[in-house]
């Protein structure tokens, strides 16, 4: 009986083995069948295959938005008693039936007495200053519209994102030799407190919010356009962090630009004429941190930032706010002041008319004053 089971198993097994040989051979041959008679599927699907993993992506680069910007792009010159004693980049930013108008840094133009402009074709024309402002660091440029063949398209700022590819147009190390240069790169950050210097010293007494950008900014390259991948202006290049302070290897590709919009809206008013007034303190300051040679006595207060009154004018906002000579002012709305040009930056963005609240240290004591701010013309 024993063998009579073993038997039938072994006779199953070899059915099934018989079976399942014969299926492989039937797809197989079945398949063959496919291939020879509709090979177009299987030709295609393969084919299809390989060519997207061979896809080549090849960047064209922004030649046409470079295009676009470029001729309304110049070098300008500024003379002093018939010298060449600056230059720098502007372009045109808007023109009407009879005037062309272009933006450039005040830090350009500023101590100069005559201004030409140079296009793109060569032609060099004398422009008449409409207005410029220190602390904007904008001025404005005016000429015939019959000289102007391009106009700069502006764009937003606002809406340009971090990561965005960026491009600028200059005059790069003050040569006529690299008129034109573009750089390109991207929006490295937004809304950036930097800090500089309005005049020739090397201590900084001003805050701009600007744009960052690794695009390559060279001394030549103030005043000229920082513009999207579309050749739509962002920004007015406008300084390259110094390396006062810090190694230079450290700062490499760290340029910064002046927000389009903050441009435009000091361009309108020095257009029109209009004297940029912003609000006054009406006192004179010198930063804690250097104070502490002339008084010794600050080393025992704690305090190692903010700004020291020196003085206070007689009816000044200052003075009516209860502001002494010898306060150190250590907040404005409840934000930590370190030294003046922080503190300049947060009075500039007050209104004249505006009550700006102040924290002072005095004799030991913390004093909160309202002071409010009176005009300054600039």
């Amino acid at each position: 009986m024993k063998d009579t089971n073993e038997k039938s198993k072994i006779s199953s097994t070899g059915k099934l083995v018989i079976v399942g040989i014969v299926m492989f051979f039937a797809g197989a041959i079945g398949l063959y069948a496919l291939i020879c008679f509709y090979p177009d599927p299987f030709v295609r699907t393969i084919t299809e295959q390989i060519e997207t993993r061979n896809v080549t992506v090849t960047d064209t680069g922004i030649a046409d938005a470079v295009e676009k910007l470029y001729d309304a792009v110049v070098v300008v010159k500024t003379y002093y008693h018939d010298q060449l004693y600056a230059t720098g980049t502007g372009f045109v930013y808007k023109k009407d039936d009879n005037t062309a108008y272009i933006l450039t840094n005040n830090h350009v133009i500023e101590n100069g007495d005559a201004v030409y402009v140079e296009f793109t074709d060569g032609r060099q024309i004398e422009t008449t200053v409409e207005g410029k402002d220190t602390y904007s660091d904008i001025a404005v440029l005016s000429l015939s519209a019959d000289e102007v063949s391009a106009v700069a398209e502006m764009g937003s700022s606002e809406e340009a994102r971090v990561g965005d590819t960026v491009f600028t147009v200059g005059s790069p190390i003050n040569s006529d030799a690299y008129s034109g240069t573009v750089t390109r790169g991207i929006l490295s950050g937004k809304n950036r407190l930097v800090s500089v210097s309005t005049s020739n010293s090397s201590t900084a007494d001003m805050m701009m919010s600007v744009l960052q950008t690794d695009a390559a900014i060279n001394s030549g390259n103030s005043g000229g356009p920082l513009a999207n991948a579309n050749g739509e202006v962002i920004g007015i290049t406008s300084l390259k962090l110094s390396s006062s302070g810090i190694s230079s290897a450290s700062i490499e590709g760290m340029g910064f630009a002046i927000p389009i919009e903050t441009a435009l809206n000091y361009a309108e008013k020095l257009e029109n004429g209009e004297t940029i007034e912003r609000p006054s303190l009406g006192i004179s300051m010198v930063n804690v941190s250097s104070m502490y040679n002339r008084y010794p006595s600050l080393s025992n207060s704690g305090i190692t930032e903010g700004v020291y009154v020196e003085s206070v004018s007689d009816g000044s906002p200052a003075d009516d706010g209860g502001m002494q000579a010898g306060d150190i002012i250590v907040e404005v709305d409840d934000k930590e002041v370190s030294d003046y040009a922080y503190l300049r930056y947060l009075l500039y963005n007050h209104s004249v008319g505006d009550t700006m609240k102040v924290r002072v240290y005095r004799d030991g004591d913390y004093i909160d004053l309202n002071i409010t701010l009176d005009q300054k013309a600039s």
